[in-house]
């Protein structure tokens, strides 16, 4: 069966909005050590540049989804291009560390556009039997992102400076938007629908809660008054949201959906697979250039093994998938994620581990690859056809939010065992090398746990038979 000629220039476009979306977060994951040098700040402000963007992403998410599946998705697309575009430029003009913060909540909120989107114009546009594959070229394209942001963000802290890792992104956005006027097909507007208020401010302040939580918990002590109104808050704000949510007729978000075992097991492994792959970009970031002393081009070069491999086992992974099923593939790619984050934990900072780091790098990447894009397929899969859309669109947002949690659960950790016993003196007025490589280690202990939980969430999946590749 011939598919039509516009299929692939649209998979195209989106594609690269996932590009550059994973392009920028992860230069900024190498460029963090850079930038809390050049600001003279401390790790626990610092990572506030990674975080603003992906809690603002994962906050508007939801709120987007809904608008552009009401609204049609076009203009806001070709939107989102335009505001990361611009908010690109603004942030290396940025003059002090707040400023930065400030327009990389703009960029999320770009980046949100694309993201409520993306999928869900994949969805539209391709045929059923070629979707697998379609969302297989998709997420290569943001696993490529990811590997080609260190080495690039090495280069250029190097060879310029920070400024230049912002960017270097303004090219791919300006040929999105153009390429999007052309070949992205309009949607007709959802007749009758209304886009739920209330509900989408509940959720949104539960997110932002939450994510205040994990980032904080290394700053405020657990039983703090801002800590503790911190959680109340989440919990009595994610309440509220659900309870309304399951009377609402034109909800944020379909609860119905986590009915289904498939569903619900598919968004943890989405969520916790990125905020493995988050969390160890951070981590090995500082290990790298503060803890080894490599120069950003090198630790870059060495950060890229993980994405690297992981874009390069994502089509495998979708063969594999489809004859395994997600429960046997969920719980072997966690197995050789657990295994990698335990080598490193244990073997890989002493004298000449430099290749079983990397070794151990590379497994960790091979699993996680293996295992995302059959998972995200699988988790749209689980939901009705009809629905499909926002399935899409919370795969989307489990993705982002887990991004989140990986660098604040990560960061929280490794600044938490930086501190000397009975005090409380920060990173950065601290020796770095051997007392950060040991934070480090312990940080990725974390990581493994992470693995374990992922792979028994997919255990708990439903018995399916393994499916053949269609031709």
């Amino acid at each position: 069966m011939r598919k039509p000629p516009s299929l692939w220039p649209i998979i195209g476009v989106a594609c690269i909005g996932a590009f550059i979306g994973q392009l920028d977060a992860s230069i900024v994951q190498l460029a963090l050590p850079a930038l809390k040098d050049a600001f003279g700040v401390t790790v626990d402000e610092v990572r506030w540049v990674a975080i603003a963007y992906l809690l603002a992403f994962a906050a508007f998410l939801p709120v987007f989804g809904r608008v552009c599946e009401i609204l049609g998705r076009k203009p806001f697309y070709l939107a989102g291009f335009a505001l990361f575009s611009i908010s690109s430029v603004l942030c290396g003009w940025a003059t002090d560390l707040e400023w930065l913060i400030v327009f990389r909540t703009l960029q999320g909120v770009g980046g949100s556009l694309l993201g409520a989107n993306s999928i869900a114009i994949i969805v539209q546009s391709v045929p059923e039997h070629r979707r697998n594959h379609a969302i297989g070229v998709f997420t290569a394209a943001q696993a490529i992102g990811v590997s080609v942001g260190p080495a690039a963000g090495g280069l250029l802290l190097d060879t310029l400076d920070w400024r230049w890792i912002f960017w270097i992104s303004v090219p791919f956005g300006l040929t999105g938007f153009v390429l999007g006027c052309l070949v992205v097909p309009s949607t007709r507007r959802a007749e009758g629908e209304r886009l739920d208020w209330y509900g989408a401010l509940l959720l949104m302040a539960s997110l932002i809660l939450v994510v205040l939580a994990l980032t904080q918990v290394s700053v405020w002590a657990p039983t703090s008054p801002k800590m503790v109104l911190c959680i109340l808050g989440a919990v009595v704000f994610s309440g509220l949201f659900v309870r309304h949510e399951r009377k609402e007729r034109w909800p944020v978000v379909d609860l119905a959906l986590f009915a289904s075992r498939d569903f619900l097991a598919g968004v943890v492994g989405v969520t916790l697979g990125y905020a493995l792959l988050y969390g160890m970009l951070f981590l090995m970031a500082f290990a790298l250039i503060h803890g080894l002393h490599n120069g950003a081009l090198v630790a870059g070069i060495k950060l890229a093994i993980v994405p690297a491999i992981m874009g390069l086992a994502a089509p495998l992974g979708i063969v594999v998938g489809q004859r395994l099923g997600p429960r046997r593939l969920g719980a072997g790619s966690m197995t050789i994620c657990f295994v990698a984050a335990m080598a490193l934990a244990l073997i890989a900072f002493g004298p000449g581990s430099l290749v079983p780091r990397l070794v151990a790098l590379a497994l960790f990447g091979l699993g996680l690859g293996l295992f995302v894009a059959p998972n995200s397929h699988a988790t749209v899969a689980a939901a009705p056809a009809n629905r499909s859309g926002t399935a899409g669109a919370l795969v989307n947002l489990a993705r982002v939010f887990g991004s989140c949690i990986g660098v604040a659960s990560a960061s929280s950790m490794m600044s938490w065992q930086m501190r000397q016993p009975g005090g409380s003196r920060p990173l950065s007025s601290m020796p770095v090398s051997r007392d950060l490589l040991d934070a480090v280690e312990g940080s990725l202990f974390l990581l493994a746990v992470f693995a374990l939980i992922i792979g028994a969430t997919a255990l708990r999946r439903r018995a399916s038979e393994p499916t053949r590749p269609s031709s």
